[in-house]
């Protein structure tokens, strides 16, 4: 199953009607880490997509220029903070910047994968709660709202003095993987961390589950599986 079938690209069925927004007071802007995502939002609301500029330099800094009169204005900025974490998340702090000092009445964060959330706690000495440093910068640029999915721990929304909306996209991928028709399926929890979200899709699903048992030695991205608590002998495994 690739990443693009479980992502909807071919569609299950209807879509519902697109919602229409006025289109005096809502502006959606797209950052550079999810130009595709940002027009589509604004397609299903009916708005056009807000025109803007970021432009990375040699040195690896970036400028960003909103292209439009936002004045007054409630506006949604999508940037993703993934691959490169780094330069995504840096870009996302200026947009919000620049929408506040162009007097936006209202700016919301549209951040469908927040990378730093995985460093929610410290667990051994010395380190950094890189999680809460980040919302501390968001909230710190000026974001008046933060539009989230499937945080590494729902917790993370503490860290926030600011609204923050997590969503969870398990419905809407069940009914695409429903669809599939895929035969004996499993749905198999990486670790026990995740058992809960595993049980979350095997339930909509009305499928078994499995877990797996690992741990990070070296604490860095080698994992060693130590074993897997569950048949998922020839079977369509949906890790989670």
């Amino acid at each position: 199953m690739s990443a693009s079938d479980l992502c909807g690209t071919t569609e299950p069925g209807p879509r519902p009607q697109s919602f229409q927004a006025p289109q005096g007071d809502l502006a959606v802007l797209a950052g550079s880490a999810c130009p595709q995502l940002g027009q589509a939002i604004a397609r299903e609301l009916g708005v056009p997509l807000s025109p803007c500029q970021a432009q990375y330099f040699s040195e690896g800094n970036v400028f960003v220029r909103v292209l439009e009169n936002v004045r007054g204005r409630d506006v949604f900025v999508v940037q993703g903070v993934h691959y490169p974490v780094n330069d995504n998340f840096m870009e996302l702090l200026f947009w919000i910047d620049a929408l506040k000092r162009a007097s936006a009445q209202q700016v919301t964060a549209v951040i469908p994968f927040f990378s730093y959330s995985k460093g929610d706690k410290k667990d051994e000495p010395r380190v950094s709660i890189r999680a809460r440093v980040c919302a501390d910068a968001v909230e710190a640029a000026g974001c008046d709202r933060v539009l989230t999915m499937d945080l590494h721990s729902p917790q993370i929304q503490g860290f926030f003095h600011i609204p923050v909306d997590h969503l969870y996209g398990r419905h809407v991928l069940c009914e695409h993987i429903r669809w599939l028709n895929l035969p004996d399926l499993i749905v198999c929890s990486p670790d026990i961390g995740f058992a809960k979200d595993a049980a979350s899709f095997a339930n909509l699903l009305g499928v078994p589950m499995a877990i797996g048992n690992k741990t990070r030695p070296a604490h860095d991205e080698q994992a060693v599986v130590l074993e897997v608590i569950g048949d998922v002998r020839d079977r369509n495994v949906l890790l989670v």
